[in-house]
């Protein structure tokens, strides 16, 4: 019988997979969609991160703040050090070209790296999860 916190956390993952999936989609729109990508990027890597985390069955908080859950991690794998980088640059898309203001809209260069950093984090988790 498959493990259920394996389960749960490969539903995590899928759910960041069609973020990351809805992010290359919209910033590849004509025109594109740059505000709605990098949201999409920082939710892929959350999700993400929060399969690693259900995977070990370690209780999470419902933050946004990629850094923290990177360090959560950490306590399972010295590795995800390296993606705290990634967190950093990423964290501030969950708010900042969600609503209209002072903010003005992302580059296809923050695009591109924001892609770049949640694709590291998806990979990372993937190749640390736990084998059924």
């Amino acid at each position: 019988m498959a493990d259920p916190r394996l389960e749960a956390a490969r539903q995590w993952l899928q759910k960041a997979e069609n973020d990351l999936r809805s992010a290359r989609l919209l910033a590849g729109a004509s025109p594109p969609l740059n505000d709605t990508a990098v949201y999409h990027c920082q939710q892929a890597a959350e999700k993400a991160l929060k399969a690693f985390l259900t995977a070990y069955d370690i209780p999470f908080q419902k933050v946004h703040v990629l850094q923290v859950l990177v360090e959560q991690c950490m306590g399972v794998d010295k590795a995800f050090e390296s993606l705290l980088d990634a967190a950093d640059l990423l964290t501030p898309y969950a708010i900042v070209f969600r609503y209209p203001g002072e903010v003005s809209e992302p580059s296809a260069e923050d695009v591109r790296e924001a892609l770049d950093s949640a694709g590291a984090i998806l990979t990372k988790v993937s190749q640390s999860l736990p084998d059924q």
